[in-house]
């Protein structure tokens, strides 16, 4: 993403099968949609999964959740969509439940750097979450302090070591990622399991770690 170029972005949002009772993305969709417009981005927001997927981007912001049925045909569909734009350098933000999206896609757990573990993972009651930040050199978290805001704490993923953890949360007296990175060799991906609702778009700093990622994950210098 070149200084003064608006690129696209496509917030790929639950919708038919990646639809859940849960969360209401067509209103995370849209909050992240006006964070990216705010960021620069030229943003388009789908909630048919798999042309999403498929609409080239610079940019893949995942608001999905997990599948309510299998569809083998639609599973090769969004596997190869998903394949193609990671291989293709597109940048991916994955929100929240994307960590439990992806059950047809193996490769998924290796790209997001951690995923939701059935009998496992958890949350704590919606409620408060303090969000303390531990890379302060990083470009999205540089000059960001720790800040707390309602929402929903992921917690006891199955995290790869390898990732660069950015942010945490604190639950029982033990540290579990909330934010992170990975860089290889065909693109930037960014995982933040905050975001549940629209009340999580609302927190300023929230909105500035959100723009930032978008920003880094579709390669842009222009962090800020």
């Amino acid at each position: 993403m070149m200084t003064g170029e608006r690129v696209r972005a496509t917030v790929v949002s639950g919708g038919g099968r990646f639809a859940d009772p849960w969360h209401d993305f067509p209103e995370t969709s849209r909050r992240l949609g006006e964070v990216a417009a705010e960021a620069g981005f030229d943003v388009a927001v789908i909630d048919d999964v798999p042309a999403a997927l498929a609409r080239a981007a610079a940019l893949l912001i995942l608001d999905v959740g997990r599948p309510s049925e299998s569809d083998a045909v639609e599973d090769a569909v969004v596997r190869a969509a998903l394949l193609a734009a990671h291989e293709r350098g597109a940048g991916i933000l994955a929100m929240h439940a994307a960590v439990m999206s992806f059950p047809a896609v193996p490769e998924w757990e290796a790209i997001a750097g951690g995923v939701w573990v059935d009998g496992v993972s958890m949350h704590p009651p919606y409620g408060e979450a303090r969000v303390r930040v531990t890379d302060t050199a990083h470009p999205i978290t540089a000059g960001v302090a720790d800040f707390a805001l309602n929402d929903e704490r992921y917690t006891a993923l199955r995290i790869d070591p390898g990732v660069q953890v950015l942010a945490v949360h604190e639950h029982e007296g033990q540290a579990y990622p909330l934010l992170w990175t990975r860089t290889g060799a065909t693109g930037r991906v960014v995982t933040d399991v905050l975001g549940h609702d629209a009340a999580s778009y609302e927190a300023g700093p929230h909105r500035v770690l959100l723009a930032r990622a978008m920003r880094w994950a579709a390669g842009d210098a222009r962090i800020r």
